[in-house]
């Protein structure tokens, strides 16, 4: 099994970009699936049927949220009635859409961390436990933890390793070069970047961002745009067999 995981995806200039590479890349590692986080998707900050949509139709299959899902109300039915994009499992109940989706043999868990994350979020180490508890055996198992502290993601790592195919890390929109496969065969890496603008603060407009820094006033951060964007991922092998991971490495692209 072939995937690649691209990580946050922000605004416009990040969107354009998956979309022109993703074909690019199904081609390049003969991938099987790919995955990406979708929460900043819709002007920088949380996700919309329409740009979900063409997401899907650029040959992404799973897509992955986090904070930034429930910005938009206009999403709230789409998260229900559509198979493929996720929001974080350990949301409390009654919160729009689903945590776990699937394509083809390959399964998704969506969660999100609680340190230094705002808010009281329920705890995403026993839901991943429920969530694998009825997940079958014989699947590839992608987590996707949207979290803040590195020390919440690698703990979270360490808890899964041998038991699901990789966790990676979103978020930060940093990439980190600490990819590995665990002793027990699970992929790791605590933050597969982001696929935005390159000339941005973490995606965001720089004179918004250093007016936020400077002043400490409430300021609007939209999503940065220019003529270059990064696309940051992880490329991920595993046994068909045994469903655990054999490789990890990073993909990392300049679009222009």
């Amino acid at each position: 099994m072939r995937l690649v995981f691209l990580g946050d995806i922000v605004g416009t200039c990040g969107r354009d970009a998956v979309m022109k590479t993703v074909p690019k890349l199904r081609d390049e590692f003969a991938l099987d699936y790919v995955v990406a986080n979708g929460e900043n998707i819709a002007g920088g900050k949380g996700i919309m049927p329409k740009q979900a949509d063409q997401l899907f139709d650029c040959g992404i299959d799973l897509i992955s949220g986090g904070n930034h899902t429930f910005q938009h109300r206009d999403v709230y039915p789409y998260l229900d009635s559509m198979g493929g994009i996720t929001r974080p499992l350990n949301y409390p109940p009654g919160a729009p859409g689903r945590g776990i989706a699937e394509a083809g043999d390959l399964t998704l868990i969506n969660l999100i961390g609680r340190t230094f994350m705002g808010y009281d979020y329920d705890d995403p180490f026993r839901a991943v436990d429920d969530a694998l508890a009825i997940v079958p055996k014989n699947r590839f198992i992608l987590v996707d933890l949207h979290a803040e502290a590195t020390s919440e993601k690698w703990a979270m790592g360490w808890h899964l390793d041998g038991r699901v195919t990789a966790v990676v890390g979103t978020h930060t929109h940093v990439p980190t070069a600490d990819q590995r496969v665990l002793p027990a065969g699970t992929a790791y890496c605590t933050d597969a970047g982001m696929c935005g603008a390159r000339d941005s603060i973490i995606g965001d407009d720089i004179g918004a961002v250093l007016s936020k820094f400077l002043t400490q006033m409430p300021t609007r951060l939209p999503a940065a745009d220019g003529p270059e964007a990064n696309i940051n991922g992880l490329f991920i092998e595993a046994d068909n067999v045994t469903r655990r991971a054999t490789s990890i490495s990073r993909v990392d692209r300049i679009v222009r």
